[in-house]
């Protein structure tokens, strides 16, 4: 074993720790500097290696040992090669935008520090509040569940979980739990051994994921084939990543936290449910984007039969435009109560209304006034995208009048439309959001929107939650993550018999 081996497989990580050596003189045994740091295993230098071929080698004495300029420099060596290490991995932590994505990087990452194969990471917030989650590495999903049937107060994990808080100290951090051999340690609950029996695993290591900032988030807990427990080295590097993974995933927390929240303000301010009209079927689809955007959808029975249909997006992100899109959507259902016959009205009501009462913020809006049993629509927008009307045999664009947006309308005034659909056929109405989620120009946008509602399956065109489905997995293959960047996306889709 080379000496720096031998420092780093004794020496305890992080501590300044005393070098001494048989073949040194006494007074230099106990004047070597102190450094500290982490050892690690250091390849050897150079001029180590074997000699060139042909090249006889300079006989070195049998008793000479390393100054204390080489014992210093493999220290400092292997500070700097775990230093990395811990970099390469918090750089590939930070990069995760998810709670997923993070708390798998975290258990990759674990694994590789502690040497285990297999290990679980546990999400579970101290305040409650959730969100609350179990993910596996290298176990499925029944074998997570079967972990899950050891008695939660004899597991490592959750008496690392059941810790915190303590009344008397909330600010303390439980230790990690190391279990050496499941078959040998004392006072395990016999239905533990049991499971690590069936599940092949026969030590763990358990990690809290807590801090004093930051409170109780969770644990990860690592699972070794064979009796083995990490080194005091392992130890140290686990411990300082534990603490940047558990900063990383409070900030995640309380971004989902608050993505959560907005999505369930936006859900609150839109119909809870559609409306049944005779002649025509409804469906919708609204997804909000990860910041809270102002798109709506409403769909108003009306007397005599009749239906006002509306989708709408305001300006802004956040919950000042949650606030503003239930106003708009208010008045705007007060109008159509009043005078919904007429759509250019209507749009004319609610731009007076915006320009009085938030002079600084703009929105569009369409609004159709729909006679189902005559299969008639009034249609009239204000910088609003054009409806698609989708049929066995057409699929177009409803050409609306161009006009700018409200609160930008010089006349107050958006001219109308009027459409008469074929029985079986769907108009969809939806926000711009739809187009720039696709990440393509404009013009290319709607090209493949268009395309989209054309491969509608026959099978899908009598159910318009079908052919809004259909449009969104044709349009966004890789479907709506409400984590990622993005505006909000709304479809209203309403088939005629």
């Amino acid at each position: 074993m080379g000496v720096c081996d031998a420092m780093a497989s004794n020496a305890p990580v992080g501590k300044p720790t005393e070098m001494s050596s048989p073949h040194l003189p006494k007074h230099l045994q106990q004047h070597l500097p102190k450094v500290a740091g982490i050892d690690s295993t250091v390849p050897a230098p150079p001029h180590t290696k074997a000699p060139l071929a042909g090249v006889p080698a300079a006989a070195a004495p049998s008793d000479a040992a390393p100054g204390p300029g080489v014992l210093i420099t493999d220290r400092l060596a292997g500070w700097v090669s775990d230093l990395t290490t811990l970099h390469e991995l918090t750089e590939r932590l930070i990069k995760t935008a998810t709670l997923d994505e993070a708390l798998h990087e975290l258990l990759g990452a674990g694994a590789a520090l502690v040497g285990a194969r297999r290990g679980m990471a546990v999400l579970e917030p101290a305040d409650g509040l959730g969100p609350t989650t179990t993910i596996g590495l290298g176990l499925a999903h029944a074998d997570l569940g079967t972990i899950e049937t050891v008695p939660r107060g004899t597991s490592s994990y959750g008496r690392l979980l059941d810790g915190l808080p303590d009344p008397s100290d909330p600010s303390r951090v439980p230790e990690p739990i190391a279990i050496h051999d499941v078959r040998t340690e004392e006072g395990l609950d016999p239905r533990h051994r049991e499971v690590a029996a069936r599940l092949g695993y026969a030590a763990s290591y358990a990690l809290p994921l807590a801090t004093e900032e930051t409170g109780r988030i969770g644990a990860g807990v690592w699972l070794y084939d064979e009796p083995a427990a990490p080194t005091d080295r392992q130890r140290h590097l686990i411990g300082l990543y534990g603490r940047f993974a558990t900063e990383h995933l409070a900030r995640l927390l309380q971004v989902e936290r608050a993505r959560v929240q907005v999505s369930t303000v936006a859900e609150e301010l839109l119909p809870s449910r559609l409306p049944r009209v005779p002649g025509v079927l409804l469906a919708a689809r609204h997804h909000t984007g990860p910041r809270g955007g102002g798109d709506w959808y409403d769909a108003l029975p009306l007397p005599e039969g009749a239906l006002g249909l509306s989708v709408g997006s305001v300006s802004g992100t956040g919950p000042s435009a949650l606030a503003a899109m239930g106003r708009l959507r208010a008045s705007l259902r007060a109008y159509a109560v009043m005078e919904g016959e007429d759509p250019v009205a209507v749009l004319s009501d609610l731009e007076l209304l915006l320009r009085l009462t938030e002079p600084a913020r703009s929105a569009t809006a369409l609004f159709a006034y729909a006679e189902p049993a005559h299969r008639r629509l009034v249609l009239a927008g204000a910088g609003h995208t054009p409806p698609l009307l989708i049929g066995e045999r057409r699929t177009e664009y409803v050409e609306t009048s161009l006009s700018a947006p409200l609160g930008m309308l010089s006349c107050w005034e958006a001219p109308s439309v009027e459409l008469s659909p074929a029985p079986g056929e769907t108009v969809l109405l939806y926000t711009d959001g739809l187009l720039r989620r696709t990440g393509d120009p404009i013009d290319r946008a709607f090209a493949r929107l268009h395309a989209a509602a054309a491969s509608v399956p026959r099978t899908d065109r009598d159910d318009p939650g079908a052919v809004a489905d259909h449009v969104l997995r044709t349009l966004l293959p890789d479907g709506l993550d409400p984590a990622s960047e993005g505006e909000d996306v709304v479809l209203l889709a309403a088939r005629f018999d």
